[in-house]
């Protein structure tokens, strides 16, 4: 093991699993809140954070992107990994007899049309692996919870249904986030890359209009903005934005120097080679 990779949630959850898949070579390190997340590896307990940032069906996972500004983590890589929900219960239990799934409300939201059809109760508990853990104490054998196979595995229950989740191509996107932004030079033309930046557009007319307007004019691909308001105020607007393209190529040059000009501040989170995922759609599981 080269060193600690935080997550938030407990052993077994879709956190547990990215953090195994994208670096193998780290020991996954559980954390009950992202603050904790942030927390550890500001302080150097742990090298690196997984951070969900969204979802392909849900959306982007709240208060992330507020959190994300406020630390001070970089972006290292992105991981884009496919959520499986199983249906798990104690050794024993058979499906017939389940009245009730237990499961984050994220991942009962996701399973509506399994739960449906067999008129299961849904029960919102804080994360998917916490409920396969809270099963497996329960005594019971009329409960069960929805979480990755992985958890089943740690929390020693048996899976009644597998891929109960309502779509296939349920998909989370995650972040690998560290103290350091490592210098990674594009090597060639065909290479893709994120470039990630926070900025604050100066208090004056139209000003995010030109701001934008130099990535139209250089052919730069922006995937996301988003606005936050800045320390609760109705007219200091924080965009939190992310493009195709590496900075040492000469349109995203000339697109961030102009998006400067119009802007009090320009924070670049990261520069990332692109999971090939965004080419592909194909996951790599």
């Amino acid at each position: 093991m080269t060193g600690k990779i935080a997550y938030q949630g407990e052993p077994g959850a879709n956190s547990h699993i990215a953090c195994r898949k994208a670096r193998p070579n780290h020991e996954p390190m559980p954390c009950r809140t992202f603050e904790d997340v942030f927390a550890v590896v500001s302080s150097g307990e742990a090298e690196l954070a997984m951070i969900p940032v969204e979802n392909s069906i849900a959306g982007r996972v709240a208060d992330i992107h507020q959190l994300i500004p406020e630390s001070r983590l970089r972006m290292q890589a992105e991981h884009f990994q496919p959520i499986r929900f199983q249906l798990m219960a104690r050794p024993g239990a058979s499906l017939e007899n389940i009245k009730e799934a237990h499961s984050h409300i994220m991942a009962l939201g996701q399973c509506r049309s399994f739960l449906h059809s067999h008129n299961i109760e849904r029960v919102t508990t804080a994360d998917t692996a916490g409920a396969a853990r809270e099963v497996s104490e329960s005594g019971r054998d009329d409960i069960a919870a929805i979480a990755p196979a992985l958890a089943a595995e740690v929390y020693n229950l048996d899976i009644l249904a597998e891929n109960i989740e309502d779509h296939a191509h349920n998909t989370t996107r995650f972040v690998v986030m560290g103290l350091d932004m490592p210098n990674v030079e594009r090597e060639s033309e065909e290479e893709h890359f994120v470039t990630a930046f926070l900025f604050r557009v100066r208090n004056v007319p139209a000003a995010l209009y030109k701001a934008m307007g130099g990535f139209a004019t250089n052919g730069v691909n922006m995937t996301k903005l988003e606005s936050y308001m800045v320390e609760g105020s109705f007219t200091a607007t924080q965009f939190y934005a992310e493009v195709d393209g590496h900075p040492d190529d000469r349109n995203l040059q000339l697109a961030l120097e102009e998006l400067g000009f119009f802007s009090s501040r320009v924070d670049v989170l990261g520069v990332f080679r692109a999971h090939p995922y965004r080419q592909t759609g194909v996951h790599d599981d």
